[in-house]
């Protein structure tokens, strides 16, 4: 249905303001670098991040399927967080990967619709994970005695499904709002087809495009952004009243875990998607959107997980049994 509707937008949208459009087929992604010699060096670099990155949140899920002690709200989150990256990185990694061995630098018309659709999906059901995690280590931390009650798995699962709802519902307006919009010309001075590049491309002029953002955008970033404050606020602030220091550390140490990915994925998001068209600047929203689409799904796993003592603990069980079932 979405692809028919742009279909039907596509077809009729020949003349804006007297202006000639022509019919865009496919666009040009410019990428990381112009420079011929580099781009080998860059398809083996972010292989491996890519690589990298799928393995370790592959290998999350695996120990937290088979691990009798990892059955907890915490790391059910953790699985389908990790689950998420994987799909988020997929989005827009292959594709740069391949444009690096390649002369001819395209993504079809429909091939960057759905490249839209499904990064937006993907980063903005990050963004109410990330506070449906901190709303587990408020109750975690804050209610301890409650928390198996308050999270139970019927709620964790409603968070999570909730996620993805809010989430699609925005990826599908501003992907039809974007594709609507006459193109007068195809070439993307970016690795992946993102709102502010496209805009960029527009003959018309797309106030309303940017007033979207500012508020839906808005809601979704900023109002996840928002309640996960307002958990670790009241973390910090149950922390300060800790009366032993071996609790408070334990404690302080998960938060500054959870607050670094937090606050990496949050600024740049905010950075990017919350300024005016005349403010952008490809060269610079390139490398900062490496760092939210590529370089922190690649950290993630090592934050948030493998300095866990109880992960590492269910990893060594699991090897442990691993090595006895191979030996009989």
């Amino acid at each position: 249905m979405l692809l028919d509707f742009l279909d039907f937008a596509h077809e009729i949208g020949d003349d804006t303001k007297g202006k000639n459009i022509t019919r865009i087929n496919e666009f040009v992604l410019v990428g990381l670098s112009n420079v011929s010699e580099i781009q080998y060096l860059l398809f083996v670099l972010f292989l491996c991040i890519y690589l990298t990155t799928v393995l370790a949140n592959l290998s999350i899920i695996f120990v937290v399927r088979f691990s009798p002690s990892l059955q907890t709200p915490m790391y059910f989150f953790l699985a389908n967080f990790s689950f998420l990256e994987i799909c988020y990185v997929t989005a827009t990694v292959p594709k740069m990967l391949s444009n690096f061995l390649t002369t001819h630098k395209t993504i079809t018309f429909y091939g960057c619709v759905m490249q839209m659709y499904w990064f937006l999906l993907f980063g903005g059901t990050e963004c109410y994970m990330l506070a449906a995690m901190a709303y587990d280590r408020y109750n975690a931390i804050c209610k301890p005695l409650q928390y198996g009650i308050i999270l139970s798995k019927k709620v964790c699962i409603q968070l999570v499904s909730g996620s993805y709802l809010i989430a699609a519902v925005n990826a599908l307006i501003h992907t039809v709002l974007t594709f609507t919009l006459p193109f007068c010309v195809n070439i993307i001075d970016h690795f992946f087809c993102d709102i502010p590049p496209l805009l960029k491309l527009s003959c018309s002029d797309t106030w309303f495009n940017e007033l979207v953002i500012f508020l839906i955008s808005g809601s979704v970033i900023v109002g996840s952004f928002i309640l996960t404050m307002i958990s670790y606020a009241k973390i910090i602030s149950t922390i300060v009243n800790m009366k032993s220091n071996t609790s408070r550390q334990k404690a302080f140490s998960t938060c500054v875990s959870h607050f670094t990915v937090v606050i990496i994925f949050f600024g740049s998001g905010i950075f990017m998607y919350f300024r005016p068209k005349s403010s952008y600047s490809m060269d610079e929203d390139r490398l900062i959107a490496v760092m939210y689409t590529i370089i922190a799904p690649m950290l993630n796993p090592f934050i948030y997980t493998f300095r866990n003592g109880n992960v590492k603990v269910a990893v060594k069980r699991l090897m442990h049994q691993m090595a006895i079932t191979q030996k009989f």
